[in-house]
């Protein structure tokens, strides 16, 4: 059996220019829409926050625990979309809101 990772079988390699290969930078075009929030990803949140709730009523966990963890971890997942989405205007209106319900 030959080796696929050895050297070319087909003979000695070419000896011409060489093409720009698609990997380097700058030779493939972002796709349009990378980076977005879209409604398949808040599907998909979606669907994982209901399966882990769930589970972890069904293992026993009492409700009141399960509703603290999935508010904190979509309170987690909020925040990481605001800081990474640059909306620092947000944030602050966020943490100011928090401060004030503190306070009462």
């Amino acid at each position: 059996m030959s080796d696929p990772f050895g050297s070319n079988p087909a003979g000695p390699a070419p000896t011409g220019p060489v093409p720009p290969c698609s990997c380097t930078p700058g030779a493939a075009e972002p796709v349009a829409g990378a980076g977005r929030f879209g409604p398949t990803h808040t599907l998909i949140l979606l669907l994982c926050v209901l399966s882990l709730g769930s589970g972890l009523f069904l293992a026993g966990t009492p409700l009141d625990d399960v509703f603290t963890l999935l508010g904190g971890l979509g309170a987690i997942g909020a925040a990481t979309l605001t800081a990474a989405g640059g909306g620092r205007r947000l944030a602050a209106v966020l943490v100011e809101a928090a401060v004030r319900g503190a306070g009462k």
